[in-house]
């Protein structure tokens, strides 16, 4: 079996609700006032969903995503991921989670700048004591998927911002995760990359990949096919998106020329 079918075997075996909160808070503690950010959010995202999490500045959602991401722990309710209780984790275990069950793909790519892509790419392999060899291979295999083949071997500042971006989300998938958090993933590129960059997770959630994003733009957040709207550490709507932009399609209209009258 290939890793890929296992993944997918692995996948399809999860209980339906791959994630599911339940009153969940996170309060923090600003000089002598307690801050609530979250005020009881509960929420079920199901295996193969595309979720967009929107919200204003201050409205939660980077603490939801923080949250469901193994970052942090609740200051109270519940957090389950694949049947399993979180939220009462200790820190190690957390990281552990983090590292073998969760990829994530960030606005500024987080790459290590001395280090190629292929590197870049192992390095939660690394931490999890994975052999070189099979490093090599996984490592290579990502790339090849996310359309990078021919630059392995270059460094982030001889890539363009899309292809760093490529290279964040091979390294986010090295690992087999079941599930795939990114963190504003269009916020440093142009729209034409921004299109290519939604169009390979749109791929990857037809693929049978759990994807959320956290987002403010309202046009990315239409790649998504459901959008939950947090306002002031709550969820204040959460609904299907009704028109679906489809990347590919979008990408292929922007490739044809313009007919002369």
């Amino acid at each position: 079996m290939s890793p890929n079918q296992d993944a997918t075997r692995v996948r399809t075996n999860m209980p339906e609700a791959l994630i599911e909160t339940a009153g969940l808070v996170k309060e923090y503690l600003v000089g002598e006032q307690t801050v609530a950010a979250l005020r009881g959010v509960s929420v079920s995202i199901q295996n193969g969903e595309f979720v967009a999490v929107m919200g204003p500045s201050g409205s939660g959602k980077s603490t939801f995503m923080n949250l469901i991401g193994c970052l942090d722990s609740p200051t109270r309710g519940d957090y389950m991921l694949a049947g399993e209780r979180i939220s009462a984790l200790s820190g190690d275990a957390l990281a552990a989670i983090r590292n073998k069950r969760i990829g994530f793909v960030f606005q500024q790519f987080n790459l290590l700048p001395r280090t190629n892509a292929l590197d870049n790419v192992e390095l939660p392999l690394l931490y999890a004591g994975v052999p070189a060899a099979e490093r090599h291979q996984r490592a290579k295999k990502r790339l090849v998927e996310v359309g990078l083949a021919d630059r392995m071997r270059h460094h982030p500042a001889q890539l363009s911002g899309g292809q760093q971006q490529r290279v964040a989300i091979a390294r986010a998938l090295v690992n087999d995760p079941v599930l795939i958090l990114a963190d504003e993933p269009t916020g440093a590129l142009d729209s034409r990359t921004s299109l290519e960059v939604m169009g390979l997770l749109q791929q990857l959630n037809r693929d049978g990949m759990t994807v959320v994003i956290v987002t403010h733009e309202h046009d990315i957040a239409a790649f998504a096919r459901r959008n939950i709207h947090f306002r002031d550490g709550l969820v204040l709507e959460d609904h299907p998106v009704q028109k679906i932009n489809d990347a590919e399609a979008m990408l292929a209209h922007a490739a044809t020329p313009v007919m002369a009258a």
